[in-house]
């Protein structure tokens, strides 16, 4: 009996022995497979939509195109327009207060940021209002802040012009109005045509807008090659760039919102997965360094359709409008886009093969991130940005607890630096238990406890259990056999027959 109980204690234990070397050693372990699956894009030749433009902000050169000039419905692609406005006039920490007539001009169907008539918002906040979940009415109210602000700082007659070169009185002139009726009830009107103005001075010359938003307007319309145009003076702005970069953004609070009251995700799937665009259809290296975001646009009547920015391993900025895709394909706009940006920026590489900027596309993306979670490359907002050089240590003795060795090439020479010296490398001395802790670490067991440091615990635990509860039992089946024995050897009676 007792050689069974000890034989049933040590298979128990063996058992659980096995089960937990299976979980240190992954490789003997089958396990659901959760990567990603290898997707492909389609062709540019499946890529079905109106027209689509791939534009080289560097040389301002168009990279490949489709119908690229033809007239388009841009749907809220126009909100990159008011947002660069708002940017250029607007202190990113003005108040903005909410106006009946800036509720009363979107429609039952708009998307909103859901702001409320006299709510007093930051404009910031309306920013990431109207370029995340594409709110029309955040794009009135920064409308109408923009206008104020020309009438405010560049008054008709000032001698001073805003930054498209004009005062107030352009507004005027242009309505037919005075500064005061303008101010009164006109101001989203004053900024289409201030919008109109900028479109001219960035060489737009198939576009013109009605409104901020992009509701639909027979007279409110653009090309693909526009919005790229568009886009590429947007991006010149920093606070831009990371705002039509963040995947999510939860509004502060308001007079209205004390506590904070919304958080909102950006229309911009590929911001999520940029990967995509990192190989063409057949499977190329589009060399896309960067996707720095950009703004989609949804009508029943326009379609839908998306600008983006991006930054190519050569350094070129490459700018991508796709524009009509059919609502029966409204599914397919991440895909559609994501082939127009790949093949546009295996052309610009095409076009200059020099590889400027290091690193993979991931290394570029910048998140909602704290200073110390950001990723290893620094973002990159536009072009012209320069990468951080790296700054030469000094050079130092080696203290007592460090040891040097001489670095020999392949063939077994000693490697010499420019003045003909010995290069030396500095180590570390460690002593046996820290040597023991690094080939730990370098092992198989040691990788894994390190990426599943929460498993590794539990399961750390669990053995700890396991071997108290096993020998407990073995200690406990041999006090069992030395009591039976005693009790054997104290028996003096007779048997009976």
């Amino acid at each position: 009996m007792n050689k069974r109980r000890i034989s049933h204690v040590i298979a128990i234990a063996a058992s659980m022995l096995i089960a937990i070397s299976m979980i240190f050693l992954p490789s003997a372990v089958i396990l659901a497979d959760v990567s990603q699956p290898v997707l492909t894009i389609p062709t540019l030749d499946s890529v079905n939509c109106a027209s689509y433009c791939a534009y080289d902000t560097t040389t301002g050169e168009i990279l490949i195109g489709q119908n690229a000039h033809d007239r388009i419905y841009p749907a809220s692609m126009t909100k990159i327009m008011t947002a660069q406005l708002g940017l250029d006039y607007i202190d990113p920490d003005t108040i903005l207060t909410v106006s009946q007539n800036a509720i009363d001009n979107v429609t039952s169907d708009s998307t909103l940021m859901y702001v409320s008539v006299g709510e007093e918002v930051r404009f910031s906040e309306l920013l990431y209002g109207m370029m995340l979940p594409s709110g029309n009415d955040a794009a009135n109210v920064v409308a109408e802040g923009v206008i104020d602000s020309l009438f405010e700082n560049y008054p008709a007659g000032c001698g001073e012009v805003g930054p498209d070169g004009v005062d107030a009185s352009y507004i005027t002139d242009a309505l037919g109005l005075s500064s005061e009726e303008v101010l009164a009830g006109y101001k989203l009107s004053a900024f289409a045509e201030l919008m109109n103005l900028r479109a001219r001075n960035l060489g737009c010359t198939g576009t013109h807008f009605c409104n901020a938003n992009g509701l639909h307007d027979d007279n409110h319309y653009s090309t693909a090659y526009d919005l790229t145009l568009i886009i590429t003076n947007a991006v010149q702005n920093p606070d831009f760039c990371t705002v039509i970069g963040s995947p999510t953004h939860i509004f502060e609070g308001t007079n209205y919102h004390a506590d904070g009251w919304s958080i909102v995700t950006n229309t911009n799937k590929l911001i999520l997965d940029p990967w995509l665009c990192a190989t063409t259809a057949e499977g190329e290296d589009s060399h896309i360094s960067a996707f720095v975001g950009g703004k989609t646009g949804t009508t029943s009547l326009a379609g839908t359709g998306m600008t983006v920015y991006s930054v190519n391993e050569n350094g070129h900025g490459v700018a991508v409008a796709v524009c009509g895709i059919p609502t029966t394909e409204y599914s397919m706009q991440p895909w559609y886009v994501a082939s127009v940006t790949a093949y546009g920026n295996l052309a610009c590489w095409e076009s200059d093969p020099v590889s400027v900027l290091p690193g993979t596309l991931g290394d570029y993306q910048h998140f909602n991130l704290t200073v110390d979670e950001r990723p290893v490359c620094d973002p990159i907002q536009v072009p012209e940005d320069t990468l951080p050089t790296e700054e030469t240590e000094p050079e130092v003795e080696p203290s007592e607890e460090e040891e040097t060795a001489v670095v020999t090439d392949e063939t077994g020479g000693t490697v010499v630096d420019e003045e003909g010296n010995p290069v030396v490398e500095r180590k570390e001395k460690k002593s046996v238990i820290g040597k023991l802790e690094d080939k730990l670490e370098a092992s198989a067991l040691g990788k894994f406890i390190k990426a599943n440091p929460v498993i590794s615990t539990i399961v750390a635990v669990l053995v700890i259990l396991i071997i108290i509860c096993v020998v407990a039992l073995i200690v406990r089946a041999f006090k069992g056999k030395g009591r039976k024995k005693r009790k054997m050897r104290a028996y003096t009676g007779t048997p009976t027959l």
